[in-house]
């Protein structure tokens, strides 16, 4: 009888923590993207400094992949022309969650953007705690 009860509290606790500690990993590995995405925006800026352009291929900025694959593997980075212009004035960088990935059901922050002027956005249920 002893043993029952505690299987029952062990039970209990993990209902109950199991989806906090998903959350925490899910947002630590944010920073994966992150830092995908500042690393990217960098060599954007050298690409404009050396070619008077952006660009929308990210080989062309040094990474082996289009779109490139960020360090953990975590997440997909890739370049678009902003709203607003051409690639030749602005661009937009778009973190992804690999399809399958321990990312993919992070539904809080399903995308992170960084534009050429800073702005740092997300798509999601959750946009103010993406960044």
């Amino acid at each position: 009888m002893e043993v029952m009860i505690v299987v029952v509290i062990v039970g209990i606790l993990l209902a109950v923590a199991l989806p906090s500690y998903n959350s925490s990993l899910e947002k630590g590995r944010r920073a994966d993207a992150k830092a995908a995405l500042l690393d990217a925006s960098n060599r954007q800026e050298q690409f404009m400094l050396d070619r008077s352009t952006y660009t929308l291929n990210m080989t062309e900025l040094g990474f082996g992949a289009d779109p490139m694959v960020s360090e953990e593997g975590h997440y997909t980075v890739d370049a678009a022309a902003c709203a607003a212009g051409t690639i030749q004035r602005c661009y937009v960088l778009t973190a992804t969650p690999v399809a399958g990935g321990a990312q993919a059901n992070d539904t809080r922050c399903t995308t992170l953007i960084l534009d050429s002027t800073g702005a740092k956005t997300a798509t999601g249920s959750d946009l103010n705690n993406c960044w």
